[in-house]
């Protein structure tokens, strides 16, 4: 029985017991990892390909250790120009060890937890929509009180005074100064 899987963005074809190493994977050594994203499993003359997963299917793995891969050098060079250019580079990788292959039954944790979380980020969004919209509200009101508290129109800004003209139904505030807004509303 063998498997296509895809683990940390490269797929790799593997069977019971066997090492395989992999791009650098947070979990810890001696740790238990299962890989959801099965694109084929096959036992025998019996061949499911997922479209593009199969549901339900799942690869166990334990974490032997981490490591560091061979030295690759990248070599950089321009004829007749006097440009070289050494680098090296050591990639991380994960030695693991496929201790299981799931054909069917297997349930995928990592989708539960994006459903829990997208229930619950509704929630939170209305709770701060809510206050925003109280917040607004008692904003306009102390302009209002102002106005009528202390009817001295000319502390006023001109945005503030025509907004009021438009309440009281004015005509022609686009063009009025603050002296003329003044006298219309007074």
């Amino acid at each position: 029985m063998y498997a296509i899987v895809e683990i940390a963005g490269h797929q790799f074809k593997v069977e019971k017991d066997q090492k395989v190493f992999v791009n650098r994977l947070q979990t810890e050594e001696g740790k238990k990892v299962s890989f959801d994203n099965v694109l084929l499993v096959a036992d025998g003359d019996k061949v499911t390909v997922g479209a593009p997963a199969i549901d339900g299917a799942q690869v166990g793995a334990k974490v032997l250790k981490h490591l560091k891969g061979d030295k690759v050098i990248v070599f950089k060079k321009k004829r007749r120009k006097g440009y070289r250019v050494k680098n090296g580079h050591r990639q991380s990788l994960t030695e693991i060890v496929i201790e299981s292959i799931a054909a069917s039954g297997a349930k995928k944790a990592a989708k539960a937890e994006k459903v829990e979380a997208k229930k619950a980020a509704p929630a939170k969004a209305t709770k701060k929509a809510e206050p925003k919209a109280e917040t607004a509200a008692p904003k306009a009101k102390p302009a209002a009180k102002k106005v009528e508290a202390t009817q001295d129109l000319s502390k006023l800004t001109v945005a503030e005074l025509k907004e009021m003209a438009k309440a009281k139904g004015v005509e022609g505030i686009s063009s009025m100064k603050k002296a003329d807004l003044i006298a219309a509303l007074s």
